[in-house]
C-alpha cells in the first residue's frame, strides 16, 4: 500500500485554477445591458397595445354595461400581456448569454433587473397607448356601443419577464458545464 508521500504514476496531481467571479470588468458592460434590455420594454408595450382587444359595453341610463362574453376581453388582455413577457423573457435570457466573454452573474443580474423594468414599462406604456387608440368621439347616446381600451389589472403580470430571463441564463448556465461559463475564449483555441 502506498503511503501518503508516494503517489502512484497513473494518479493526476495538479488541478486546474478555479475561475474567478469577474465583477469590475463587467459593470460597465452591465449597465448597458440594464438600459438596452429596459428599452425593449417599449417595443412589447407597443405590440401589446396592437394586441390586446377592446372590451365592447353599451351605453345605458345611468352606467355601461359589457356585452355578452366580452368581459372575457379583461382576461385575454392579461393572458396577451404575461405571454408576450414569457417570450420576451426567453428571448432576453438568451441573448445575454450569447454575449460570451461577459457571461456571469453579474451580467444575470441587469439582464433580471432590465427585464423588470421592461416589463413595467411595457405595462405603463402599453396601456397609455391602447387609451389613445381606442379614444370615444364625442358623448354617447344611450343605446350606443362603445369600446372601452384594454387594461392590466394585475400588476404580478411584470414578474413574468424577469422569471423568465433569469429561468434562461440559469438553464444555460447550468447545461455549460464549464467552470468559466465559456467565458475564456483563449482556452479554446490553445494559446
Amino acid at each position: 500500500m502506498a503511503t501518503a508521500e508516494e503517489q502512484p504514476q497513473w494518479a493526476y496531481a495538479w488541478q486546474p485554477p478555479r475561475p474567478k467571479v469577474v465583477i469590475k470588468p463587467d459593470l460597465l458592460p452591465a449597465v448597458s445591458i440594464l438600459s438596452t434590455v429596459s428599452l425593449l420594454g417599449m417595443v412589447v408595450g407597443w405590440i401589446w397595445s396592437r394586441l390586446a382587444p377592446p372590451q365592447r359595453l353599451q351605453v345605458l341610463a345611468d352606467r355601461q354595461v359589457p356585452l355578452p362574453v366580452e368581459s372575457y376581453h379583461r382576461f385575454d388582455d392579461l393572458a396577451l400581456f404575461v405571454l408576450l413577457c414569457l417570450g420576451a423573457g426567453l428571448f432576453t435570457g438568451l441573448g445575454v448569454w450569447l454575449l460570451r466573454e461577459r457571461r456571469g452573474p453579474v451580467i444575470m443580474v441587469a439582464a433580471v433587473l432590465g427585464s423588470l423594468v421592461a416589463a413595467w414599462l411595457a405595462m405603463r406604456v402599453g396601456v397609455s397607448w391602447a387609451e389613445g387608440r381606442f379614444t370615444v368621439e364625442g358623448a354617447p347616446k344611450v343605446g350606443d356601443v362603445v369600446s372601452k381600451a384594454p387594461q392590466l389589472e394585475s400588476g404580478w403580470a411584470i414578474v413574468a419577464w424577469p422569471l423568465t430571463t433569469a429561468l434562461a441564463y440559469g438553464i444555460f448556465s447550468a447545461w455549460n458545464g464549464m467552470d468559466d461559463l465559456g467565458r475564456r475564449l483563449d482556452r479554446l483555441s490553445g494559446t
